[in-house]
């Protein structure tokens, strides 16, 4: 089986990860030295912002980014329906609103025309979603943030490397919040980062991480244990000495992919819209072809050897908890389409161009096995 994802580590992780249980500083209250404080460096560097804060995942960077801003009950917070459920949940756990807004099903990202209708005057936050690695219409969103006085949070956790306008995202909104899950482009195991080239923002975040305290025992704010294990991080360290290396051949093997599948009628390829450069964490296709079902395609497709994945087969809005909160009449059509119509398949570094074929022939076997007669 050719997974959709999978970590590639090897013997730099692995002396990282022995140079930290030999030294026996495991963890720390705060990074100073040590391998979360270079992982953080290199990952600043990386992306050109000022600063970068390493939590234990990015779950817990969206949480501590809208700690850091102050977001709370009585606020309003624009979010996709069309994306992992952390990106909403961490709304609820801050006590503010969801407010859900369709998408654009070129890019399966935030419409900037519907985040222009849902704004209140309880809007205190916009989180646009990079979703698969394609950046989202930073410029508009970002536009009417400013006019508003409103909050920008990148959730960048697909979209290491991926960038819009020449600028990488996550450092093009008030904060940017990525995942080193085992899925994503690099990995810690578990682990987030939150980046910001403001201050004192990025002093917030370090407190909120470690218990709201601004040196040892001295309380400032009302935080959580969040802080990154030095283990996680020396992986990190060494997986950003390949993260280029790593976004050269997801790329490749998308572009040798998309040469592969375009001549298939029915089947929407993705492809990077406007002034943007994707990260290509997944490859994601979308069936036009109405008699054929997804779920069906999908199975014959993991038959033949290749993990193609479903993600978001339910809208967040959809879900049994946002139902018993009131969301079920909210009226999403892109969103909906997307998740009955689309599906992921592997283009990970790992991948031989023999591998991309195959993937190609698993998709084309199985339309060709579940198409209609005429």
């Amino acid at each position: 089986m050719i997974p959709i994802n999978m970590p590639i580590l090897g013997g730099e992780e692995e002396e990282n990860v022995l140079k930290v249980l030999r030294s026996g500083n495991l963890t720390g209250r705060v990074s100073e030295g040590g391998m979360v404080a270079e992982f953080e460096k290199l990952f600043s560097k990386f992306l050109g912002t000022k600063y970068a804060v390493a939590v234990s995942s990015g779950t817990a960077a969206l949480h501590a980014s809208l700690l850091a801003l102050g977001v709370g009950p009585g606020d309003e917070v624009i979010v996709p329906s069309f994306t992992f459920s952390a990106t909403c949940n961490v709304v609820l756990h801050v006590g503010a609103r969801p407010v859900f807004v369709d998408i654009d099903l070129d890019t399966y990202t935030m419409n900037p025309n519907e985040v222009k209708k849902a704004l209140t005057s309880k809007t205190k936050a916009i989180i646009p979603v990079h979703l698969y690695g394609h950046p989202a219409d930073m410029k508009p969103i970002k536009e009417a943030a400013e006019e508003e006085g409103i909050y920008v949070i990148e959730d960048a956790a697909q979209a290491h490397g991926a960038e819009y306008s020449g600028v990488k995202v996550g450092g093009i909104g008030h904060l940017g919040c990525f995942s080193f899950y085992p899925t994503k482009i690099i990995t810690t195991g578990e682990g987030g980062m939150v980046v910001t080239n403001d201050d004192e923002l990025a002093e917030r975040v370090r407190m909120i991480r470690n218990q709201g305290e601004k040196g040892n025992y001295e309380t400032i704010l009302l935080g959580h244990n969040w802080r990154l294990p030095e283990t996680n991080a020396a992986i990190g360290v060494a997986q950003m000495k390949k993260i280029d290396e790593f976004l050269a051949k997801r790329r490749r093997n998308a572009a040798y992919l998309t040469e592969l599948l375009g001549s298939i009628n029915g089947l929407v390829l993705p492809f990077e819209k406007g002034a943007v450069r994707h990260a290509w964490n997944t490859y994601t296709v979308r069936l036009e072809n109405r008699r054929l079902k997804r779920d069906d395609v999908v199975s014959l497709i993991r038959k033949l050897g290749v993990g193609a994945t479903v993600y978001y087969p339910v809208p967040v809005h959809q879900t049994p908890l946002y139902k018993e909160r009131g969301y079920s009449n909210v009226l999403l059509p892109n969103t909906e389409l997307a998740s009955k119509t689309v599906f992921s398949l592997p283009v990970h570094p790992s991948m031989t161009k023999e591998d991309v074929e195959a993937v190609a022939l698993a998709v084309k076997r199985s339309l060709d096995a579940l198409a209609p007669s005429p």
